[in-house]
């Protein structure tokens, strides 16, 4: 193919697939917390770190990771602690780790708004060796936490009061939740953006989840999406010249649209034969009075 011919495409590819293993693999688990939207607030965050990546002269990919792991240790005390005026605080956070990022950048003798814009929506060109390389060790920790501890993070995220009473460490479980969902989004800037992580880490579980019920097959059917619209994006963004980023989100959501169409009758015949599956009621002629035995019965 000639889309492989070119270094810069090979890398691209290359993240592509991780962004598309890792996103779904930890946006399980923050679908399942109802905390579909933590991938986007972390992504805010994370463009104080791109920022001052540009103004230490630092890998903006690693200054991200570091910042947006903090970001989101902050977000679970403020969630454990905040109680009444945590959405307050969570609000500040947010839109403080944007308007870092945007002041850090321009503060940066090589940084402009054009070197921000592709961290925010993702560019196939300016993805390096460094950030190959960063990305996969990202990634592999992510995919490492996501199914090594699948049950544990599985338990806490259906209901925390029943995983502490089991004795696992609930706090501990929360935090390498935000933890591996921070360093996704850093692993996702370089392909989608960080204002469309979001959206990778989220969809392809909810079209999943219209086709299955089971926590393991949902799993595979939501990587699997990802792998396919990430691969799909990156290719269709080289041969038509449109943004990656947003392409990829577009197939993501056009996946999910033609699954639930498909799934709809599916669910109706399997409710259908559930239904012809069960005994028949007995008769009511035939049926015990309540307070009566089968002898009573009889003996009338």
């Amino acid at each position: 193919m000639e889309i492989l011919n070119y270094a810069f495409m090979q890398r691209a590819l290359l993240a592509a697939v991780l962004v598309g293993v890792t996103a779904p693999a930890v946006g399980i688990y923050l679908v399942q917390r109802r905390q579909a939207l933590m991938g986007d607030g972390i992504g805010h965050v994370a463009m104080t770190g791109v920022g001052l990546g540009f103004l230490l002269s630092w890998s903006p990919v690693w200054m991200a990771a570091l910042v947006s792991v903090l970001g989101a240790v902050l977000m679970e005390l403020i969630r454990w602690y905040g109680r009444t005026r945590g959405d307050i605080a969570l609000a500040m956070l947010f839109y403080g780790g944007m308007a870092g990022g945007v002041m850090f950048i321009n503060l940066a003798p090589s940084g402009s708004n054009a070197n921000l814009t592709s961290y925010l929506f993702g560019s196939l060109s300016t993805v390096s060796e460094s950030d190959v390389t960063a990305i996969s060790l990202l990634a592999a920790f992510v995919v490492l936490v996501a199914l090594g501890l699948r049950r544990q993070l599985f338990a806490v995220s259906q209901d925390e009061e029943f995983a502490r009473v089991t004795g696992l460490p609930v706090r501990f479980l929360n935090l390498l939740t935000a933890v591996t969902a921070a360093l996704t989004v850093t692993v996702a800037m370089r392909v989608v953006g960080l204002l469309l992580v979001s959206a990778l880490m989220v969809v392809p579980v909810a079209a999943a989840q219209a086709l299955s019920r089971s926590f393991a097959a949902t799993f595979a059917i939501a990587v699997a999406i990802g792998v396919t619209v990430t691969i799909g994006g990156t290719v269709t963004s080289y041969y038509q010249d449109v943004p990656p980023g947003a392409t990829i989100v577009l197939l993501t959501i056009a996946a999910f649209l033609v699954l639930t169409a498909l799934a709809t009758p599916l669910a109706r015949r399997r409710a259908r034969a559930l239904a012809a599956a069960r005994p028949a009621p007995e008769p009511a002629e035939c049926a015990v009075p309540a307070g009566r035995t089968p002898t009573d019965r009889a003996d009338a």
